[in-house]
């Protein structure tokens, strides 16, 4: 039997990366919370602005997929490797939901996100070099982070639009999850300064991905 290679890895991490950002998303394993909401018409601006969040919304999940990827690639321990992976599998949900709602709010994801991605996997494998309780950190921080931002989408989403409502609601309670998971297997706590870094970076991304 053929011994697999570090080429091996890389190959199959760049497919993993080109299916995340150029293939139609995978088929969740979940249905959409969305799926039993009747739609009901929007105002264009009220659709713009919806997209936008979804937008925002997906590349997220492009972006936890590349850290996930990132950090399962450079863990010290097969534990933390699985529990990474695991986690992907399952934010491969939220990818499909939100390029499902994308496309019935007419619009597409962001155009940067290969940029993304690569930024994403790049920072999540320097995460699991830095050591498992670290990289575990890291995930409780990126979590919490994106459970606030999923609660300001909450309370700016059109009022009517329930359809994306029920995606968010369903994703914040799964992100939550995951901080709770990378608790409970030691995570350490960033420092102070590291965790208003990324906060920055966030919403710098947000307000790019919002528009392209």
């Amino acid at each position: 039997m053929r011994q697999s290679t570090p080429y091996d890895g890389l190959l199959t991490h760049l497919d993993q990366a080109l299916r995340v950002v150029f293939a139609p998303p995978p088929g969740g394993t979940a249905p959409s919370p969305a799926a039993n909401i009747a739609e009901i018409e929007l105002d264009e601006a009220e659709r713009r602005h919806a997209a936008g969040l979804m937008r925002i919304n997906h590349t997220g999940e492009v972006c936890a997929q590349a850290l996930y990827a990132g950090q399962a690639a450079s863990a010290r321990s097969s534990r933390v490797r699985v529990e990474m992976e695991q986690a992907a599998r399952e934010e491969e949900d939220h990818l499909a939901w939100c390029a499902e709602r994308l496309e019935e709010l007419d619009s597409r994801p962001s155009l940067l996100n290969p940029l993304w991605y690569a930024g994403s996997f790049s920072i999540g494998a320097a995460a699991g070099l830095a050591g498992d309780p670290w990289s575990l950190g890291f995930v409780e921080a990126t979590e919490r982070q994106v459970e606030a931002h999923l609660d300001e989408h909450l309370d700016t989403l059109p009022p009517g639009d329930e359809r994306s409502r029920a995606i968010v609601q369903q994703m914040k309670e799964d992100e939550a999850r995951h901080a709770d998971m990378a608790v409970a297997h030691g995570a350490r706590s960033l420092p102070d300064p590291v965790q208003k870094l990324m906060g920055l970076t966030a919403g710098i991304m947000k307000a790019i991905v919002y528009r392209v």
